[in-house]
């Protein structure tokens, strides 16, 4: 399949008669996993996971956006039905444009799917004529005014000093670009839609609305448009607002101030604009974790170091809730392909049935679990020895820790929720704001051990009878739904509780009183004129009585509750890893989520310039550690070389050194005139090595010396 030509030509190739078999998912899903004999399973089960995720986001994203989403239809709708009536000049001067500044947030890559969501919305129920611009498709006014006329008329526009498009604008039939054009196009539309035909049963208000509906810009990211594109386009639209009802929607990323910023008051007073808020991203995601990671029916869990990347890359990254599902989604996917034994990740009855089907080498990888062996060592000799020998016995010891496995997280999740409501209030918040700072606590940790909780106690005992008993109640509302013996019983402890605070009001008013008779007895005898040793006998003795005070009904019953909370966490908030078998259903390689998803491409970049084979995968660029075979491309050896010179290098020398390397790589003799020396095809290699690695930011041109470039990485000599 080669060609020799001294001419230019074109070569025909024909295909061979064997086609390439294409792979579906399943098998690249398939292809290098470990546990071959398990795979398939697994790959459905993944695929399964993955379209839960993937459903009950979508539904969770329309739930949150539910409010604003209604708002912004009302808004519409509103405008449309007022400027048909007397109200419309009432509310607004004729030329006003009304306008919703949607403030979104600073969450991005979550903006498409609210305006994808709005603009649904609006040609169900309010209008079919919808347009959304951006301002990468729209550096210029002619621009912008060509993709609304576009995308509204669904025809093609034709620009009068845009020669690029003079073949299109010939083979159809086009419409020249300004709004008068759409003024006719839409007087046609509404005068077609209005032709008489049969009586619908509507009101006056509604027929207006139903004859004129209104044309509705939606300008997706304000902040990035050009603010002089902006304001020619809102002027223009100004002078046709009376035979045009246009409607803008403003997507605002950080403040509306940026409306006051980007717009002088000559163009913002032509512009009506009514503030609409959308959900915060925190909100959103809090929501998330809350349906899908805290929840004992999702079966696939993070542990706590993969948790923390996630949440570290959605707070300090993009606060996109989109991103933190496509990692969680990433996790799903790493772990179905690498643990064997995720197999058992999925439902309590088929993950009991799939357990009796485990096969030999299955049975294995449990017994070498790190928590299976402290499980085995806490056995007697014998049971030790059935677990290590007897397959059969193994699958039903393993049927009953799954069972407590899912018992595990069904009793987890309702006493961490209770932990947070209880400390979530506390002054400077020990245990967190976010009910997912306690989670990642819990996950590393015994919670009880740690400082801030026993802080947390002891600010509890020192909370009010009406604040304590709010809290005790929001967790019984909490553990009401909980099907579960273990959480049943908590809930009845609690009610007895509760019910004990309520008879405390009687019984208070008389420890009340003979606990003040107490205190101020000795007050008074100090009032009496005495010496200083009476005196210090008569503090100690209050110091005395003050040690041995009676608790009250109430701080003895405070004191009940809090102890009843703490044996709850203790009992069912201990960390993951110490349940048997956790390592089925926790994705613990927190390396590989952050490779993947936090990227370092400058290290990359460097690991391929420093070893090419591993890219290339060539047999002649092997070479010892810390070295390059001078067989590399060229970029290779430029970069080796350069990583051998100071802030500053010299070309010449450079290029020297370069043309000396591929004498040996040509093999050349070195005791021959030409080894070393540089003619016109290795100048304009090394001059394009140059180019490439000053691209990538490895060397730049200096001013300090003509015929030298200064290096922009670390490592200089």
């Amino acid at each position: 399949m080669s060609t020799s030509s001294v001419s230019k030509g074109c070569f025909v190739f024909k295909p061979s008669a064997k086609k390439k078999k294409t792979l579906d998912l399943e098998s690249y899903f398939i292809h290098g996993c470990e546990g071959a004999e398990s795979s398939k399973t697994r790959y459905r089960l993944c695929q399964d996971l993955w379209d839960k995720i993937k459903t009950d986001t979508e539904l969770l994203q329309d739930e949150l956006n539910r409010q604003i989403l209604d708002s912004l239809l009302e808004f519409t709708k509103k405008c449309s039905l007022s400027r048909q009536h007397s109200d419309w000049t009432s509310r607004m001067r004729a030329s006003e444009i009304p306008t919703a500044a949607l403030v979104l947030g600073v969450n991005v890559p979550d903006h498409d799917v609210t305006f994808h969501s709005l603009s649904d919305l609006l040609r169900q129920s309010v209008t079919p004529h919808v347009v959304s611009v951006q301002a990468k498709e729209c550096a210029a006014l002619k621009h912008l005014m060509k993709k609304v006329l576009e995308r509204l008329m669904d025809t093609v526009v034709a620009v009068d000093d845009d020669e690029e498009e003079t073949e299109q604008t010939q083979l159809h039939k086009s419409v020249h670009c300004s709004l008068g054009a759409l003024c006719d196009w839409y007087t046609s539309k509404t005068t077609k839609s209005n032709s008489p035909g049969k009586k619908r049963s509507t009101s006056v208000r509604e027929e207006h609305h139903q004859q004129q509906p209104p044309v509705v810009i939606i300008f997706k990211d304000l902040e990035a448009f050009n603010p002089r594109v902006l304001q020619d386009f809102i002027l223009i639209c100004s002078r046709y607002i009376e035979r045009l009802p246009l409607t803008f929607i403003f997507g605002v990323a950080t403040s509306p101030s940026t409306i006051q910023h980007m717009l002088p008051h000559s163009v913002s007073s032509l512009l009506c604009i009514e503030l609409f808020q959308s959900l915060s991203c925190t909100q959103h995601l809090a929501t998330v974790l809350d349906k899908l990671i805290l929840t004992p029916q999702f079966p696939f869990k993070l542990n706590g170091k993969v948790m923390q990347v996630l949440i570290s890359i959605f707070l300090y990254h993009d606060f996109s809730v989109r991103n933190f599902i496509k990692g969680l989604q990433l996790a799903l996917l790493e772990h179905f392909h690498s643990q064997p034994l995720s197999v058992l990740c999925c439902r309590k009855k088929e993950a009991l049935l799939n357990v009796a089907q485990l096969g030999h080498g299955d049975l294995e990888r449990i017994r070498q679990l790190r928590t299976f062996k402290r499980y085995m060592e806490k056995q007697e000799m014998e049971e030790q020895s059935k677990l290590t020998t007897d397959d059969t016995h193994l699958k039903e010891v393993c049927q009953k820790l799954i069972k407590e496995l899912r018992r595990y997280h069904k009793n987890y999740y309702p006493i961490l929720r209770c932990l947070h409501t209880l400390t979530s209030s506390l002054p400077r918040y020990p245990l967190g704001k976010q009910i997912r700072e306690l989670h990642l606590i819990c996950l590393e940790k015994n919670v009880w051990e740690t400082e801030d909780y026993q802080c947390a106690m002891k600010l509890l005992r020192m909370l009010a009878k009406d604040e304590l008993i709010v809290l005790l109640q929001r967790c019984a509302e909490i553990l009401q739904p909980v099907k579960s013996k273990k959480i049943k019983n908590a809930l009845v402890q609690l009610e007895e509780l509760l019910a004990k605070f309520k008879q405390l009001d009687t019984a208070a008013a008389e420890v009340a009183s003979s606990v003040e008779d107490c205190v101020i007895s000795p007050v008074k005898d100090l009032q009496k004129k005495t010496d200083l040793f009476q005196l210090q006998k008569t503090l100690l003795e209050m110091n005395e009585s003050r040690r041995s005070k009676k608790l009250s009904p109430f701080e003895t019953l405070r004191n009940e509750a809090l102890e009843f909370v703490d044996s709850l966490v203790k009992s069912h908030l201990p960390p993951p890893e110490s349940q048997t078998l956790s390592e089925v259903c926790y994705y613990s390689s927190s390396g590989t989520v952050r490779r993947h998803l936090n990227a370092t491409p400058r290290t990359s970049i460097q690991a391929a310039l420093s070893s090419p084979f591993y890219y290339l995968q060539n047999d002649s660029l092997k070479a010892e550690d810390g070295t390059v075979s001078n067989a590399a491309p060229d970029i290779c050896i430029a970069y080796k070389l350069h990583l051998e010179c100071g802030r500053l290098i010299n070309l010449y020398d450079w290029l020297e050194a370069y043309a000396t390397v591929v004498s040996a790589a040509e093999g050349i003799d070195p005791d021959s005139d030409s080894y070393g020396k540089v003619d016109e095809v290795k100048h304009a290699r090394f001059i394009r090595a140059v180019s490439e690695l000053e691209f990538l930011g490895f060397i730049k041109s200096t001013k300090q010396k003509t015929d030298h470039v200064a290096r922009l990485t670390w490592g200089g000599c």
